[in-house]
Parts: C-alpha cells; structure tokens; sequence
C-alpha cells in the first residue's frame, strides 16, 4: 500500500542556512509516526513544508507526495482544497488557531458545515458531542480568551479534525494538559490513526510511548535515529536519543535537599481569603496561600481549575472576587514577574526581539552583557535577537522569556508551565536553572506544572487546585 505521505531528501532553508537537512520519511495509513527532539530542531517546520504554510523567509526543496500527489506542481488554491478535507494540522499555539472573538461551539460547528457540508444543526450536534467528549461541555459558549490554556489546546483539536481529513499533522496536541486530558487526546488521536495517517510532533516522551508505531528522533535538523517506538524508547543507539529518555523527571537531582536545613526566611507575598469568580462559577474560595524568598512553591490541577488566575490575581494583574493580597517586600513593581504559558501572547509581533530587549535594558537601565550571558546559559545563539517572535521555535521564545524576567531581578516569579514548549534535555536544564536562580538570589518561585515526579524533585511545598465545574 502506498504511504499517505512520503517525504523525499526535503531541505527547509533560511537564506544559504540548511534548517532541516536531507530528511525522508514515509507515513502509512495505521501507523502513527512520531517526532521527537531538541527545541528549534525544526520539527515544526517540517509539518509547515508538508501543509504548504512556510513561514516567509524560508525555501523548501525535495519532493513532498501527499497520497502519491507530489504538492510542487499544486498552486496555493489547489493546496488550500486539501486543508480539512485530505490533510489538517493542528498547530503548536491554539490562540494562533481560533477565532478570538468565535466561542468555541461555533468554532467547531463551522467546520463540519464549511468543510463536511454538514446542515447547521447536525453540525451543531456534531461539535456539541466532540466538545463533550474532550470534557469542555459547558466552554461552548466561550472566546479562546476565557479559556484557560488547556482548554484552548482542546477546542484547537476539536477544530482542526472536524473536517474529517484522514491525514492530520498534530504539532505539540498536548502541552498544557493534566496527564488526565493528554491521555484523553492521545487516545482520540490514536484512534483516528487507525483508518488514517497521523504525524505527530512532540517533546512528550509518554505521548510517543501511547502513541506506538513508529519514532524519528532529531536534532539540528537531522534525523539522528529512526524506528519503532518501543525500540527507540527502551534501547536508544543514538547518545542523543539515549539523553533524551535519560532526561525524565524521575531521573533529575533532588533539589528540595537544598533547603533543607537553611534558615526560615521573610516572606515575600501573603494571599489572604482568596477567592475568583468565572462567571458565576467560582474557580477557588477561601483559599490562603504565601510564599518565601527562595522558596519554590508548586501549583498544580486539572486544566481550567484557575491556576493561572490564581497567579494573576497575587501578581495584582486580576482583582479576586475577595480576600487581599500582602506584599511584604520592598520592590518595584516589575519585580513581581509572570512567565506566560503561551509565550508568544508575551512578545510584541511586529518588533524583532533584539529591539523588544533593547527596550527593556534603556527602560530599567540593566547591563546589556547579562542579557548576552543568560542567553548563553539557556543555550540560544544571539544571532536569534535579530528575528521576529515568528522565526523562532516555540522552545526558543520560551527561554527568550524566561532570560528577559531574569533580567529584572524578580523578588516574585509565577512561571506558568515554563517548560511546556521544551524538549526533555532542556526543560530538565532550564528548570533547574530557576531553581538554583530562585536559591541563589531569594527569588520567590510559584511554578505551574502537571508532572507530579518533577513536583517531587524541586518544590519545597505543593499546592493544588480542585476540579471545577465547567471543566
């Protein structure tokens, strides 16, 4: 049987810079085919080449055959007939996907009835039991922008396959969920590889394990190992693939030891009797909640039961419904930080980054060379300061986040799920990085995080919300 996509020595380049190199691939129909990798290993450029959506800037060569159609000789309306119907793609950031001012039931609904030629209301029924299926009845009626990330990310997935297309290229479907909802998705999608092809892009090492079929691993836009999932996974050959599996939560240093012992120290903020209305659904009620310099505190919950909120209203960026919130040190108010789930909701578009930096260094007149060393330290090039939020991987302008609040010196830092976007190798690296920052300079750490084995190996205290009811 002929693959559903074949991929023959495809090259996606950046001016004379080769961003994938010579990669073949062949995607069968009840097979899942999985990619793992490095951040900005352009993983999500291929599946861009493959859609026919490139990023400006960018060339492809190489022959790419979607059900034997090689897409070179297809104008932009012929490749846009296939969006939907033969092939869908889910991308990376699902408030790139969505309408922001549709609700979500409509979101779905216009697809079966555009793409699927569905009537209004079977359409209707339709989206109306997918959203019940990803346990997000009562989001129907909701913007993307009154959604927490998670639900987001399911609403997108909802969407993207709603067209029926027996092709679907998912790029990153599960960031941002509880392992109770990316078990969820994973199934769904797994399902839907039985009777068609599924190319899936992922850091998560348990979604490619679930998953099963097949596994290319890359780095630096080289495929450096291939096969079955189960083989890569349990008898990596590659030193690169063995790193990535060797990088787990389970197998990370204890870091609470570093704790343990030391002095009592001043608190740095104080939640008094919190409690937030969504809607007329309360998120937390009565909850207090306070936090140490140097202290790594971990958040946790389902996705929607309003962690983010709760960081929000103790940065002062959303009011509680009631209850106070005490600051008991002295700093300026940029001092009190937020690393958002959704980095690119944190970086002006139109602005290359190096400007967006050079702005922040003017206006709080900070040492341009830390800029130049936490860069370092996170291992990203400098050259990226010349591009655009756009022309970076999502793992690259995540860490470029995570640089620019360090740079402030931050007494409090909320940082929403700050390696949700990272490969195993650098999510270990760069949480570890902030924990020893948090120690070293008494930075207040309030940390989002779905994985109980990390909760185990960095927080000195867990917190976690409740399930709440329109979730």
């Amino acid at each position: 049987m002929a693959p559903l996509i074949e991929i023959n020595s495809l090259e996606v380049r950046a001016g004379r810079t080769a961003i994938v190199e010579k990669l073949n691939l062949k995607l069968r129909k009840g097979t899942p085919l999985t990619i793992l990798g490095e951040t900005g290993s352009g993983k999500s450029l291929l599946a861009q080449a493959i859609i026919g959506l490139l990023p400006k800037g960018l060339t492809v060569s190489g022959q790419i055959l979607i059900d034997g159609r090689d897409q070179a000789g297809l104008s932009r309306a012929q490749r846009e007939r296939q969006w939907g119907r033969d092939i869908g793609m889910l991308p990376q950031e699902p408030w790139r996907a969505l309408d922001p001012l549709m609700p979500a039931l409509p979101q779905v609904s216009e697809v079966y009835e555009l793409v699927g030629k569905m009537e209004p209301e079977a359409a209707w029924h339709r989206a109306s039991g997918d959203l019940d299926r990803l346990q997000l009845a009562n989001a129907g009626n909701k913007i993307p922008a009154q959604l927490s990330g998670g639900m987001a990310q399911r609403v997108a997935f909802a969407a993207a396959t709603a067209g029926g297309a027996r092709i679907i290229l998912a790029d990153e479907p599960t960031k941002g969920l509880d392992a109770r909802r990316r078990d969820l998705v994973v199934a769904q999608l797994k399902d839907r590889s039985a009777n068609g092809g599924l190319l899936t892009i992922t850091h998560d090492i348990e979604v490619a394990r679930q998953l099963g079929g097949d596994t290319i691993v890359m780095r630096q836009g080289v495929v450096v190992e291939r096969g079955t999932t189960e083989q890569i996974l349990s008898s990596p050959k590659s030193a690169y693939a063995r790193a990535l599996v060797a990088a787990a939560p389970q197998n990370w240093p204890d870091l609470r030891a570093a704790a343990v012992g030391q002095p009592a120290k001043r608190r740095v903020l104080a939640g008094c009797g919190l409690s937030l209305m969504r809607g007329n659904k309360k998120l937390f009620s009565n909850l207090d909640i306070n936090i140490a310099a140097g202290e790594v505190l971990a958040l946790s919950g389902d996705s929607g039961t309003g962690k983010t909120s709760l960081g929000d209203v103790l940065l002062g960026l959303l009011p509680p419904s009631s209850g106070q919130v005490l600051r008991e040190v002295e700093a300026a108010r940029y001092q009190y930080q937020k690393l958002y789930q959704d980095p690119p909701a944190a970086f002006a578009p139109q602005v290359t980054l190096g400007r967006l930096m050079e702005d922040l260094i003017c206006l709080h007149r900070l040492d341009r060379g830390r800029l130049l060393s936490l860069m370092a330290r996170l291992n990203l090039s400098k050259k990226l300061l010349g591009r655009y939020p756009h022309q970076v991987s999502g793992g690259e302008l995540q860490r470029l986040a995570i640089a620019r609040v360090l740079m402030l010196d931050p007494v409090l830092l909320f940082a929403d799920e700050p390696t949700s976007r990272l490969d195993p190798i650098t999510a270990r690296d760069t949480t570890l990085m902030l924990v020893e920052l948090a120690r070293e300079s008494g930075c207040a750490l309030l940390l989002v995080c779905h994985d109980p084995l990390l909760v185990e190996k960095v927080a000195d205290r867990h917190l976690h919300l409740g399930a709440v009811a329109e979730d």
